[in-house]
């Protein structure tokens, strides 16, 4: 048989069938729609990235700004310590008594004080407490019979916490074993 027989009973050729399969022509303005739709998205996407990159900007300015004044509330009340020192070194070198001086000096080092703990940061105690590294720097070891060894002995520099994270370590020295005599030969 040919090639281009009619199907059985269907009357109609394999060619014929598989023009009959294919989609409709689309009308001549859907390529006019379509690239209005694709420049609106290119549009609305452009408008997008632009507004992105404003607040980018935007942000980053308001974090330098941020990072500048962060500490400006703690400077501006450690000003009135530093104008009663002033105060203090130009009148106390017209007194001949030193305890005024001292006393005036102690009441600048209470206000210093009570400014700190206002913004979190407190001294701890360390002496007669057991070393720990989480809040002390040995500066040396000494022998103390008296106390268990690995106890603070002696502060040489207060450490302190911010809102419960410390600060600064304390320095200080620690209680070692004490050593044992030697005896008249020079042997322990």
């Amino acid at each position: 048989m040919a090639e281009n027989t009619m199907a059985e009973g269907t009357g109609t050729t394999p060619e014929e069938r598989t023009a009959n399969t294919q989609e409709p022509a689309q009308p001549a303005s859907a390529p006019d729609e379509s690239a209005k739709i694709i420049d609106t998205l290119r549009d609305q996407l452009l408008r997008k990235a632009a507004e992105f990159e404003n607040y980018k900007r935007r942000t980053e300015g308001e974090f330098l700004s941020l990072t500048r004044t962060a500490n400006e509330g703690l400077l501006l009340s450690l000003l009135p310590v530093l104008d009663d020192l002033n105060r203090s070194l130009a009148s106390g070198k017209d007194q001949q008594s030193h305890e005024a001086f001292f006393a005036g000096v102690e009441m600048i080092r209470a206000k210093f004080l009570k400014i700190l703990e206002k913004h979190g940061v407190v001294p701890f105690p360390s002496t007669g407490k057991p070393f720990d590294v989480g809040f002390h720097d040995a500066l040396m070891q000494i022998p103390r019979p008296d106390v268990a060894p690995g106890t603070v002995v002696q502060e040489v520099d207060p450490g302190y916490v911010m809102h419960d994270k410390v600060l600064r370590h304390a320095k200080v020295i620690v209680a070692a074993h004490p050593t044992e005599p030697e005896d008249a030969h020079g042997e322990a």
